[in-house]
């Protein structure tokens, strides 16, 4: 076999991966449809039944330096619409005066409660609660290094059987808690649940409270509105159909405290403790033959502060493609695992072949192409059909996404932002798509050379808040 053949042979391995990969994303596109529907059908009468039932909520909010904007969000989360829930805030060995500010501003006051130390965690040094809000505690603790360590310590003093883990810098829809709760009132096997996340970025916040939605001025904030749609709406509605979500934000998610303590709690040796603890507990339920569900509700009940510079963007999206490689690799034992259904037997190979090695095969598959053309061994044909499968079958998977999300919420109802957000679907596979693979490939030769790598600190303009 001569070197032309191995090229030829080599240049359709990579056209018929990014055809696969994108067939499998349009399907679940599909599928994410039928869910959609069927969840919008069944919306109006689930709240009429359920209006009058809300199992008690723990929101377990982790603070480290939030000085500036604690006190804004605690507040914000003190006015979500639903009844029965405490607020326990995790003051994770903050330098500078977080303690002292929401000391101030909720009068704190020590308060000498049993702390049950399930799931170990650096040292509590003191537990306060709010003389003006009956329903807020305040945890001090040694630094842990990590979100993990933090929320491992509000769930040690959670009192309720259902907690939230979110970030202190998320704005949350008043009626968010109602619309995440509700699987588990729904289905009693309900283990964890998440929900859509959203850029706030261009938009208007006012309190704490979303007060107008917009479109971000920055191009890389566009992009990621695009990105967000396609992963929530798209990709995890769709695993969600199969109970084969195989990651729940970390930015929103609701669990049920029991079974992640039985788990262990989160892990804070790894990056992305989010999708690490529900591999975990797919892994851990499923070979129990233990009935359980992880879902997700489509409903924009929460948003976040999306990176606008480079470097950021590139530190956050090297740090998500680690955690899914630690996810994948603490929790191989899942693939193809008896008794795992459609989590171990295709969401989990899927994550493998076609998330985590997607960087290789899609940086390499450009770098061939390219270079076989320019050599002469690529044929104009060949090339054409590279791009149409790379860029035309993305362009797809985008704007089916924002199809998604016209039919059913209609988040962004002007037509000149559905013309922008059209626009940006197209150019986000010219540049943007490949820098991101780029980054995806450093984050993996890092993990398998084992390069260590920390959160650090996360740049954000929160030019939005008011």
């Amino acid at each position: 076999m001569n070197f032309r053949i191995v090229l030829e042979l080599v240049q359709w391995l990579f056209l018929g991966y990014f055809v696969i990969l994108n067939c499998i994303y349009l399907a679940l596109n599909v599928v994410a449809m039928f869910g959609l529907r069927r969840y919008m059908g069944g919306a109006s009468a689930a709240e009429r039944v359920y209006s009058h039932l809300q199992m008690p909520v723990s929101l377990i909010v982790p603070a480290f330096n939030e000085s500036a904007t604690i006190a804004t969000s605690i507040r914000a989360l003190l006015q979500l619409h639903y009844q029965h829930f405490e607020v326990i805030v995790v003051n994770d060995g903050s330098s500078d005066d977080t303690l002292a500010v929401l000391t101030r501003e909720f009068q704190l006051q020590p308060f000498p409660e049993a702390y049950r130390v399930q799931i170990k965690t650096q040292p509590v040094r003191g537990i306060y609660r709010s003389v003006t809000q009956p329903n807020l505690r305040v945890i001090d603790k040694e630094n842990g290094g990590g979100k993990a360590d933090a929320i491992n310590s509000g769930i040690n003093a959670a009192r309720h059987p259902i907690f939230y883990a979110g970030d202190a810098d998320s704005v949350l829809d008043p009626h968010s808690l109602e619309h995440v709760v509700r699987p588990f009132l729904e289905d009693p096997h309900t283990v964890a649940c998440g929900g859509t996340v959203r850029i706030v970025n261009g938009c208007t916040v006012r309190g704490g409270f979303l007060e107008r939605i917009a479109l971000p001025r920055n191009p890389l904030a566009l992009f990621q509105v695009v990105e967000y749609l396609r992963a929530f709406l798209a990709g995890r509605l769709g695993w969600s159909s199969f109970n084969a979500l195989l990651i729940v934000s970390g930015a929103f998610g609701i669990f049920h405290r029991e079974t992640v303590v039985e788990a262990g709690g989160f892990r804070a040796d790894v990056i992305g403790e989010d999708m690490e603890l529900i591999v975990r507990l797919h892994r851990r339920l499923s070979a129990r033959r233990t009935r359980y569900r992880v879902t997700f509700v489509p409903d924009p009940v929460c948003w976040t502060d999306a990176p606008e510079d480079l470097g950021t963007l590139a530190k956050q999206r090297k740090r998500w493609h680690r955690g899914l490689a630690e996810s994948l690799w603490h929790n191989r034992e899942l693939c193809f695992a008896r008794g795992s259904g459609a989590a171990g037997w295709i969401a989990f190979p899927f994550f493998v072949l076609f998330e985590l090695l997607s960087p290789i095969v899609e940086v390499g598959g450009y770098v061939v192409m390219i270079l076989s053309y320019a050599f002469g061994q690529l044929s104009a044909e060949s090339l054409l059909a590279f791009i149409a499968a790379a860029f035309a079958l993305g362009v797809m998977l985008s704007t089916s996404a924002l199809l998604l999300e016209e039919l059913s919420f209609r988040t962004y109802p002007k037509v000149r932002h559905l013309l922008v957000l059209f626009l940006v679907a197209v150019l986000e596979n010219f540049g943007y798509r490949q820098i991101n693979a780029f980054w995806r490939l450093q984050a993996l030769f890092g993990w398998l050379t084992g390069q260590e790598i920390k959160w650090g600190v996360m740049k954000r303009k929160a030019n939005w808040q008011q």
